[in-house]
């Protein structure tokens, strides 16, 4: 029922006695029971046909009201006057690089916007490494690093000749490195962050792989938390919201993201025409994160407090992002006009209010009291992950020079004019007769601000960011594991399975046993390694709370809380995540956990190539095993699956140790050493070795080639009469063996067949003796070189990846190389007809190696052609490459 009072405002009664009932019970029983009461009520609704309207958001206000916002409990103006100090020195570092060197590049306007955000973390809540706690770890925002420099140097941690260096590391003085890199500065980062996207999975990842450290009783369990920063316009990148189901579905109340809305991108809006702190709302609540909006600083408090009929918020909640970044561009009454003056009960609310408390409406990001009230409930909340989603202004604090405008992202240089507004605004101790050199400022040791500076991170226990460098090694598993593979075996089998096997004597191993890490993305079973899901078991933080199908099998699909493989599902970013914080966990955990991410090698580099360089530069360590690799060895699965340039991508990383191996010897080998070098010796390197499934013979070790295998090649057949030499790798090396003894059996020609294991290693060592020789008049020889000088007649190399490769190291060898590879798409069809089609197979290599001496004169042309016939060598026959 309706009725209208003397204002003529419409009174709708039967709906305000339902809202005073929710007072009343409420104020009575509580907000859990008003849940269950509502909860109830939708259901029944939804019985009766009444179908609510779905949304997922809340209005376009702070989540957490200013009655529950606790007391700030820092020095508030202290810690105002140590953020302008960094405020300064981060724009002074970039300004001075780009005077000095003009295109530079830099950032000012990222950090100025996410001050605020990282100084009330700094101040109270990111805790530093100590004795007796690890540490909390924090993934800065890549393009934000000056901000983070300009705070190490007020801590004391980085001198004037640092800042004055970045972005100019091979300076004679120190340098800074332009974004967050380990592999550069590697006391002091300890996350790479600036490939967005790459920031928020990996720790969404390594928030998981903390708990599975604990589960596993590898260390004790801490209320160690990870904090991801990352900005709206990142979140366009499908990898930072890729994994947010996972981070609910694992209860991971350990982790916290922090977006910085400034809604700006490099060029414009992030969403103009919408609102991004709306729709990221929706996105993690409906994944089952728990999010905290921080819209509105402590001005808008006031004014929020006297909208009783809810205009002001809804007024709040239409205006679109690109309006806003208006309003903050214009003068005050523009604002008044535009936002305000959509209804004159909104112009009466601010009619108190002068021009310059109009402009000073600021945002929530920038406001600690809000940013402290969302860190403390994100730590106070059980049992799921927390975002706070910070509106803030993009190149806050600039002014004309760039606040809120499209371009503030590229913005590198300010004139004195701005540099006086900076300086004022911030009040910043530097005289007008200083500030056009733009000078560095570090209050003295004594003064109050580095005083409570230091005792604020003293009281959390040290200096964030820091990275681990002290390192104690493992103990080398026994070497009965890998001699086990010496003496090779009759029975068909493939290198994946004699990978199954080391890696289940390596389990057992009572030294490093428990420090392997099995990681697979819901493939274990095509790779035969179900065995292990009895032998170790599927992780799961929550235990198994079903029965599986296949529980009366053997191998049974075994969860438990205390599993050891990491079965992360259909993800190769998520599993590739994985990889990265089992595989630094020797710096950031100080434990030398040693992951074996066993995985299609198509989906590896050519999918997630830039997470592998972000390991690269994390100096991670670990064994990439690439299974089902080579283009011809993976029958029936065709054109997407089947890789023929694995090894060639992986010649980008330069820290990524990459091997062949065609038989269960040199595999064995090439993983005893792969832990000697990275978890004894602590080499930051990482390895990918591939891995077959193609089932054949394996030959028993022939002596003296363990060095070679590891360098990269070794003779493997030997002939004293040899007329050619043959190289073969991987699964290829058995086709070069066949096509050796076709050669001797048919055409009287004997020849040398050498197993090359690391294309990678012979191409880097070709390399860097041609640098010596070069630079330095250094008269070494390659290792390729050294083998093959005193060789008789053509080289032919044949493998299951493109002729790139071999044809790397022509230069190097005495003749040069004939390639014979996969370059093309792939076909469904099986191995005999695939190594046909792209012409890798015995025959092709025999013939090659036929063609080639008949052009050197050494064999018949008559011949050759009856062996063309023979051997069904079509001369008509397309090119691979173009098929």
């Amino acid at each position: 029922m309706e009725t209208t009072n003397s204002n003529t405002e419409s009174v709708d009664f039967e709906k305000q006695d339902w809202l005073d009932a929710l007072d009343e019970l409420l104020e009575t029983e509580g907000a859990d029971r008003v849940k269950d009461i509502l909860h109830d009520l939708q259901v029944e609704a939804h019985r009766k046909g009444v179908r609510l309207p779905f949304s997922a958001n809340t209005p376009y206000i702070n989540t957490i009201p200013l009655a529950e916002q606790p007391a700030y409990p820092g020095d508030r103006e202290m810690e105002r006057r140590i953020k302008s100090l960094i405020r300064w020195n981060a724009m002074a570092m970039v300004v001075r690089a780009n005077r000095e060197e003009d295109g530079i590049g830099g950032h000012i306007s990222s950090y100025q916007s996410i001050a605020t955000l990282y100084e009330v973390g700094f101040n109270h809540f990111f805790r530093g490494r100590t004795e007796d706690f690890p540490g909390d770890l924090v993934y800065f925002q890549g393009h934000s690093s000056p901000g983070v420099y300009a705070r190490a140097y007020l801590e004391g941690r980085l001198t004037d000749d640092h800042l004055k260096n970045f972005r100019h590391e091979l300076h004679d003085t120190p340098g800074l490195s332009s974004y967050p890199h380990p592999w550069l500065m590697p006391d002091f980062w300890q996350f790479p962050t600036v490939s967005m996207g790459l920031g928020p999975i990996t720790a969404i990842y390594h928030a998981r792989y903390i708990k599975y450290l604990e589960d596993r009783g590898l260390r004790k369990p801490t209320d160690q938390r990870v904090w991801a920063f990352l900005g709206d316009g990142e979140t366009d990148e499908p990898e930072s919201l890729g994994a947010l189901k996972l981070a609910a579905r694992e209860k991971l109340d350990n982790l916290t993201f922090v977006v910085n809305c400034n809604l700006q991108r490099l060029d414009g809006p992030v969403s103009g025409n919408g609102k991004i702190i709306q729709e990221l709302e929706a996105a993690f609540r409906g994944a089952g994160w728990n999010v905290i909006k921080v819209v509105w600083g402590d001005s808008w408090d006031p004014l929020l407090e006297k909208d009783h009929d809810g205009l002001l918020a809804k007024r709040m909640g239409e205006v679109v992002d690109g309006q806003y970044q208006k309003y903050t561009v214009e003068d005050a009454d523009y604002v008044r006009e535009h936002f305000f003056g959509t209804d004159p009960k909104l112009l009466k609310l601010v009619e108190h209010l002068s021009d310059s408390e109009i402009k000073r409406l600021r945002r929530g990001g920038h406001d600690p009291a809000k940013v402290y009230t969302a860190y403390k409930t994100a730590l106070e909340t059980k049992g799921q992950p927390t975002v706070i989603l910070a509106k803030t202004v993009k190149g806050y604090g600039l002014g004309t020079a760039g606040e809120g405008q499209n371009i503030t992202h590229s913005q590198k240089k300010m004139g004195e004019v701005s540099l006086r507004e900076f300086r004022t605004r911030f009040g910043i101790p530097i005289s007008d007769e200083e500030i056009d050199s733009v000078p560095f400022y570090r209050p003295a040791d004594n003064s109050p601000e580095m005083q409570y500076l230091r005792q604020r991170r003293a009281s959390l226990g040290g200096h964030v960011p820091t990275r681990r460098t002290e390192y104690t090694p493992v103990e080398m598993p026994a070497d009965k594991i890998f001699q086990e593979f010496d003496a090779g075996s009759e029975r068909p089998v493939s290198t994946t399975m004699v990978f199954v096997r080391v890696l289940s004597k390596l389990l057992s191993d009572p030294g490093i046993g428990k420090l392997i890490v099995p990681i697979v993305p819901d493939e274990a079973r095509t790779f035969g390694m179900d065995a292990l899901f009895r032998q170790v078991g599927i992780y799961a933080h929550s235990g198994q709370l079903y029965e599986p199908v296949d529980a009366d099998n053997l191998l049974y699909y075994k969860e438990a809380k205390d599993g050891q493989i990491l079965e992360e599902g259909i993800t190769e970013a998520g599993a590739f995540s994985s990889f990265v914080a089992a595989g630094t966990a020797y710096a950031n955990h100080g434990i030398n956990t040693i992951p074996f991410y066993t995985y299609y090698s198509m989906f590896g580099f050519q999918r997630i190539g830039d997470s592998a360089w972000l390991a690269g530069d994390s100096r991670c360590k670990g064994f990439l095993m690439g299974a089902t690799a080579g283009r011809t060895t993976l029958a029936g699965e065709g054109l997407q699956h089947q890789d023929g340039h694995g090894l060639v991508l992986a010649l980008t990383i330069p820290n990524l140790v990459a091997y062949d191996p065609a038989y269960a010897y040199e595999l064995a080998i090439i993983i005893k050493d792969g832990i000697r070098r990275m978890y004894v010796d602590d080499e930051q390197i990482f390895y990918y070795i591939t891995l077959m499934n193609d089932n054949y013979e394996q030959p028993p070790m022939p002596e003296g080639v363990a060095e070679g295998i590891l360098k990269g090649m070794y003779k493997f057949q030997s002939s004293d009469k040899a007329q050619a030499q043959i190289l073969g790798s991987g699964a290829i090396l058995p086709e070069a063996v066949k096509a050796a003894a076709l050669l001797k059996e048919t055409y009287g020609i004997e020849t040398n067949v050498w197993s090359v294991t690391s294309y990678k290693n012979l191409i880097n060592d070709v390399l860097d003796t041609e640098r010596e020789q070069v630079r330095n008049g250094n008269e070494a020889k390659a290792y390729i070189t050294e083998c093959l000088e005193g060789e008789t007649g053509p080289v032919i190399a044949a493998s299951d990846y493109m002729k790139l490769l071999p044809t790397s190291l022509s230069a190097a060898v005495p003749g040069g190389i004939t390639a014979l590879g996969t370059d093309g798409f792939g076909r469904s069809d099986g191995r005999r007809a695939l190594r046909k089609h792209f012409e890798v197979d015995a025959h092709a290599i025999a013939f090659t190696v036929l063609s080639t001496l008949a052009a050197k004169g050494e064999f018949d042309k008559k011949k050759l052609e009856k062996a063309r016939k023979e051997l069904g060598i079509d001369s008509a026959k397309p090119n691979p490459v173009g098929e």
